[in-house]
């Protein structure tokens, strides 16, 4: 697995200070060997977020889905213009959850994933600002009871699962919504049959 790394400037070596200076960010390394989960289908996930959300650049979308990776919750908003935070993102973050769906604490183990999708500028190399992203969403899902799931940067040259080398080039951080784009899947068709079995089932099929 092979990661770059993004060209420093003194935007980018202000943002390494903060986090840097607070041991608020993962290393992909660190973030590889977490365990996090993957993704069946990565493109159906950014393809849906970005058709519901229509992100620009500093837009953090933050999705819940279910076992069957079906999207439960989903939230955007745009970063602040700050030093990279790990904690401050994990704030962030952990509000937006909270607002959007109930958390899970009281199991023993995790069954939701929250996902996190970033739209910013730049390539889609790895930077100190994604390792603060993946901090702190990290930190947001151990104290809402979800595990953590994928952490996707959207650039212009399209999107990545980091830590996974996988991605695409569409949709990309300029690129129009995609028409059919799957925000959440069809509903589940009843067992029984009979005409409404069948309105159901072209409802699906559209």
């Amino acid at each position: 697995m092979t990661f770059g790394f993004a060209p420093s400037s003194a935007a980018s070596l202000s943002t390494s200070a903060s986090a840097a200076s607070t041991g608020r960010m993962l290393e992909p390394a660190e973030w590889a060997a977490a365990g996090i989960p993957l993704l069946r289908n990565p493109r159906e996930v950014v393809s849906g977020l970005h058709a519901r959300h229509q992100p620009g650049p500093s837009t953090a979308i933050v999705a819940v889905l279910d076992p069957d990776e079906r999207l439960r919750a989903s939230a955007s908003f745009t970063r602040r213009a700050a030093p990279a935070d790990g904690w401050q993102f994990r704030n962030a973050l952990l509000s937006q959850l909270r607002r959007v769906i109930p958390h899970d604490l009281r199991r023993r183990t995790p069954v939701r994933t929250a996902v996190l999708l970033y739209c910013r500028e730049g390539d889609a190399r790895w930077t100190e600002e994604d390792g603060a992203w993946m901090w702190g969403l990290r930190d947001a899902c151990t104290l809402h009871g979800l595990r953590c799931g994928a952490y996707i940067t959207l650039t212009r040259d399209g999107w990545q699962v980091l830590g996974e080398g996988r991605g695409g080039r569409r949709p990309h951080a300029s690129s129009a919504p995609e028409p059919f784009a799957t925000a959440e899947a069809p509903p589940h068709l009843p067992r029984t049959g009979g005409v409404a079995s069948e309105i159901l089932r072209r409802a699906a099929a559209r």
